[in-house]
């Protein structure tokens, strides 16, 4: 899933955006209000951690402008710990959780995976397609009694998939929510993964649940040749 980090703290930003790329994310890092709002123009995004207090801008004014988005990503906000006037603030115009700093990086990437989780956000803990089984929060993939070994790219094409079962996903929509901003659409990186996957969730003696629908995109569905 891709989240858009806005962080003014060079450390923190840089640290934090390692964390949440090595536990399966897709991140755009931002240092300003500027960069979030451009990067924003361009991309969609599943969540955004957001800095209420940034050098540029105005982090509230910003929460706003997310929510606005349609559809609107999921908004964690990061508040000083003496920032309780700005955790009410930010709640009231629509943030969805907060966390005070300086936070550790294993909460920030569980409560993320919460957000995620919610009923509007049509994200279960556990997803499940026919027999194939994967669980975000252990990265645990299986299908059937079979395990199944995947990178953490792997695993976030596939999360992706899962998570819009049934549906045709152009290449377009699959890079923009599990390649960050440097994803280059014209190459055929996509099309590789997908036949990674494909060679490991669907076995020779199972029914086929990845399949291609020539000139749309690919579907993850039960019944699919």
């Amino acid at each position: 899933m891709r989240v858009l980090l806005v962080e003014d703290d060079d450390t923190l930003r840089e640290s934090a955006t390692a964390y949440l790329r090595a536990s399966g994310f897709a991140v755009d890092p931002a240092a300003t209000g500027k960069m979030a709002r451009e990067l924003a123009a361009v991309s969609p995004y599943d969540a955004v951690i957001l800095d209420v207090r940034l050098p540029d801008d105005d982090g509230f004014a910003l929460c706003t402008a997310f929510r606005r988005r349609t559809p609107a990503p999921r908004i964690l906000l990061a508040t000083a710990r003496d920032g309780v006037e700005d955790r009410i603030a930010g709640l009231d115009l629509g943030a969805d959780d907060y966390l005070v700093k300086p936070y550790a990086l294993g909460e920030l990437v569980a409560r993320v995976r919460a957000l995620l989780r919610r009923p509007d956000h049509a994200a279960p803990t556990v997803l499940q397609v026919a027999d194939l089984v994967l669980d975000p929060a252990t990265r645990e993939a299986r299908r059937g009694t079979r395990s199944i070994s995947l990178t953490t790219k792997e695993f976030a094409v596939l999360e992706v998939l899962m998570r819009a079962a049934g549906r045709v996903l152009t290449r377009e929509y699959i890079g923009e929510h599990a390649w960050d901003d440097n994803f280059d659409p014209m190459s055929n990186v996509i099309d590789v993964y997908i036949a990674r996957l494909r060679r490991k969730v669907d076995g020779p003696n199972e029914e086929p649940l990845l399949s291609t629908v020539r000139g749309a995109g690919y579907r993850l569905a039960p019944g699919r040749a």
